[in-house]
């Protein structure tokens, strides 16, 4: 069974990027503070974090090696425990975009179901394969990524953008959004908050 005291380290390092963004009065800014807050103090662990096999693990050593001087220490933090986060994909399967469940998966380490259990706030880790397509969705809550490993082009509002390693991207409540990878895979923090944040991703078009 994996050593939490890694996990801490973990949380740890992903709540430092937050402070650091947290300084500038932005938008951005303002939702890193609030994840802050909802992440003070820690919840309570009552999950375990058992070896997992989910088929989008097989990305996680592509992005290990991939080098940005920006994120390698938070990266390396997350390899001490990328195998035994709780990886998954919980959504229906789409004809529109076969194999999916297949190529992306989501390790929530805090929220309602996660192994630190909390009501007010999700963190956790997404990570999507090469040249993949992360349908348009929305959901209630507010989001924010924070890229570690890989990059891809981002498209909300009808803009579409193209984030690196080292970069947070902000999603309001409900706004449509969806990524595309190129050939790298993606590995990126996510923090989920809002009066809502039980509630899954509905699949939709852009608009």
């Amino acid at each position: 069974m994996l050593d939490t005291n890694l996990i801490l380290q973990l949380i740890a390092a992903i709540r430092l990027r937050l402070h650091q963004r947290a300084v500038t009065v932005d938008d951005v800014g303002q939702e890193a503070a609030r994840v802050l807050t909802l992440l003070d103090p820690l919840p309570v662990l009552t999950g375990t974090f058992p070896k997992n096999e989910h088929p989008s693990t097989r990305y996680l050593e592509t992005a290990f090696a991939t080098s940005n001087d920006t994120t390698d220490d938070l990266l390396a933090t997350v390899r001490d425990v990328a195998f035994h986060l709780p990886w998954r994909y919980s959504y229906a399967k789409r004809s529109d975009a076969p194999g999916l469940e297949n190529k992306m998966a989501f390790a929530e380490i805090i929220g309602p179901e996660a192994p630190y259990v909390s009501e007010g706030v999700c963190l956790g880790l997404t990570l999507i394969g090469p040249s993949t397509f992360y349908p348009p969705h929305w959901h209630p809550a507010t989001e924010l990524y924070y890229v570690v490993a890989g990059e891809a082009t981002w498209t909300a509002n009808g803009v579409s953008l193209r984030n690196p390693a080292g970069t947070f991207i902000l999603h309001s409540s409900k706004v449509v959004h969806a990524m595309q990878t190129d050939q790298e895979p993606l590995l990126a923090v996510y923090t989920w908050s809002g009066e809502d944040i039980r509630s899954s991703s509905v699949y939709t078009k852009l608009g």
